[in-house]
């Protein structure tokens, strides 16, 4: 379960890397989703959440419920706490991600390729958009005063589909991903403090 959750947080990230209301939910373009996404996040300099992430495995009738903490702070710092009992500590410096998990502290580490870092990702982010991606199908609606973001990298990736659910002001409430081989994993996020003043202490694994 460890060594699929870094797998997930690793695949998330290469895919986002590579990108560069009323009452019914109201369809919009793509490109005006991915830069409603861009702009609302361009006010937030960090941010901690409580997170609850449901695994749903294609071979199992029940799923996997998991809580934690996460916090991020720009343009690289990203650490993620898991409850026991499926304790783990993941930490994710720009490129380098770091994860410790169970009572010893296990220790894995993966170096992403530079064009799959968090800062690469902000650098692509810092002006608007006004093309979409290629080698993905996009899709975006509107509903209550929520984004809904769908992206479908075309290929044979991991991923099959990703799925943003954020506020206008950037706010991330929900991610869900879908897998090819059938599993699907959401995460939701609660009590999201915005612009708290992370430090570096904020962000290690001991």
């Amino acid at each position: 379960m460890r060594c699929k959750l870094l797998r997930l947080v690793t695949a998330t990230l290469c895919l986002v890397s590579a990108l560069a209301g009323s009452a019914q939910a109201r369809s919009i373009s793509p490109l005006e989703g991915l830069e409603a996404l861009r702009k609302g996040f361009s006010g937030i300099n960090d941010f901690t959440a409580e997170i609850t992430q449901e695994k749903r495995l294609k071979l199992m009738k029940r799923s996997m419920v998991m809580t934690g903490t996460v916090r991020f702070r720009k343009p690289d710092q990203f650490f993620m706490e898991i409850n026991p009992p499926y304790s783990a500590r993941l930490l994710l410096r720009d490129t380098v991600i770091e994860q410790a998990s169970g009572r010893e502290g296990e220790r894995n580490r993966i170096v992403l390729p530079p064009e799959q870092g968090l800062k690469q990702w902000f650098s692509k982010f810092a002006a608007p958009v006004t093309t979409l991606p290629e080698g993905v199908v996009m899709q975006a609606d509107l509903s209550n005063g929520l984004y809904t973001l769908g992206i479908a990298p075309q290929g044979r990736g991991q991923i099959k589909e990703l799925s943003i659910v954020f506020q206008a002001d950037g706010t991330v409430r929900r991610i869900v991903i879908t897998e090819q081989n059938g599993d699907r994993a959401s995460m939701t996020f609660k009590k999201v403090r915005r612009n708290v003043g992370l430090s570096d202490r904020d962000f290690r694994l001991e």
